[in-house]
């Protein structure tokens, strides 16, 4: 006797026939980027614009305030996503010394009173107008360009790289690794702990791309730890911050205060959540609602449901990411494909993780739906760096050339 078959069960076998035949067409990889970038974009401006509506009446007098300034960095960034995919990949490895060299005097240049604006004790912004520019999300951008492309050096028409061979040394690791610490250094001064940890990400993202001994990498992440154990003893908030996480510390109006309200939101959200625009999270109830914490917004109104549609999303653009970096012919486009990925997908992680208090918090943005310029901007840069290598797959210049 056999078990009666699930009148469902062809159907989906059907749609999972028809999803990896269209996966399996050239431009694919092209089309979902370019669809996780609008989606993302604009799941941003809806919960931007719902978690910092009674912030910004209260402060300015109209409930639009940040999200038109959200309105304008999307466009902006749209605009240099469809610029991006249009510049010849060997342009932008010609001009990666350039892009670091500028955005080293950048990172110096915040820190000069009067040069750079100061809010909440942290000076690592440029004014303009009224929109600020966060110089060290730049110089990720830069030194990932730049690290791939001197740890790419000497490669062979096979698609390998020195590093890749088993040949990189000291002297090919003694650019990256000190500009990379360099880098980090700089904005660990402004203070930015947040960002000086995504810069520490790129930097062990590619040197893991470009195929560097597991036994090196070992050894600069014991130092790397080390040096970010220091740092957090060192300054009182950020001390104060992990005695939170580990549960020793003072959480009713404390560090911890912002992680207890964002689990009092998700927890609110239930498995539907209560509506845009609905959340009692928005009414002052948790600092930084429209960036840092715009995950526990999304939890509360649009419930487990919408929250795990945002982790489907990064998983999304983890997968397809990672997809292109295989198809690549370019070894250096390949690093920079995969190390991009990493970071976008690391930093969704680090900021999911910390709401969810799984981790401490660090003050970084959760890609393209937290408030913010430059991270808006150059997540768009990266995801039009992503889109110009699935155009330059080879079957996609095949098609395109049809």
């Amino acid at each position: 006797m056999t078990a009666a078959r699930s009148p469902v069960a062809p159907h989906v076998v059907a749609l999972r026939r028809a999803v990896a035949a269209t996966l399996r067409r050239p431009l694919a990889s092209y089309y979902v980027v370019v669809g996780l970038t609008v989606v993302l974009a604009g799941l941003g401006l809806v919960m931007v614009l719902s978690a910092s509506s009674i912030d910004s009446l209260t402060r300015t007098g109209s409930p639009y305030g940040v999200f038109l300034h959200q309105v304008v960095y999307c466009v902006v960034g749209g605009v240099a996503f469809w610029l991006t995919g249009r510049v010849p990949v060997r342009q932008w490895r010609v001009a990666s010394p350039w892009l670091l060299g500028v955005s080293l005097v950048a990172l110096v240049a915040v820190l000069v009173p009067g040069l750079g604006s100061s809010v909440a004790g942290a000076q690592k912004w440029f004014v303009v107008g009224g929109l600020s520019l966060q110089p060290s999300e730049p110089a990720k951008l830069a030194l990932v360009l730049w690290g791939a492309h001197v740890l790419c050096l000497g490669g062979r028409s096979d698609g390998r790289s020195l590093a890749q061979r088993g040949v990189v040394g000291v002297r090919r690791l003694l650019p990256v690794v000190p500009v990379g610490v360099l880098t980090a250094g700089l904005v660990v001064v402004e203070p930015d702990l947040g960002s000086a940890l995504g810069i520490v990400v790129v930097l062990f993202a590619l040197l893991w791309f470009a195929g560097v001994s597991g036994r090196l990498l070992g050894l600069l992440g014991a130092g790397a730890l080390a040096a970010v154990g220091v740092l957090a003893v060192t300054a009182s908030y950020r001390l104060a911050r992990l005695t939170s996480f580990l549960g020793s510390g003072d959480d009713s109006l404390g560090a911890g205060y912002q992680s207890q309200q964002a689990l009092y939101s998700l927890a609110d959200g239930g498995l539907l959540g209560d509506g845009l625009g609905q959340g009692a999270a928005q009414w002052s109830y948790l600092p930084n609602a429209s960036n840092d914490f715009v995950f526990a917004i999304l939890g509360e109104e649009l419930g487990l449901v919408g929250a795990c549609a945002v982790l489907g999303l990064f998983a999304l653009l983890a997968w397809v990411g990672l997809r292109i970096a295989a198809r690549t012919v370019d070894p250096w486009n390949r690093v920079v494909v995969a190390t991009l990925t990493v970071w976008l997908v690391a930093q969704a992680v680090i900021n999911i993780g910390y709401v969810l208090g799984l981790l401490p918090v660090t003050g970084i943005t959760l890609p393209l739906i937290s408030a913010g310029g430059s991270s808006v901007i150059v997540s768009m840069i990266s995801l039009g760096l992503l889109a110009s290598a699935a155009r330059d797959e080879p079957d996609a210049r095949v098609a395109l050339r049809r």
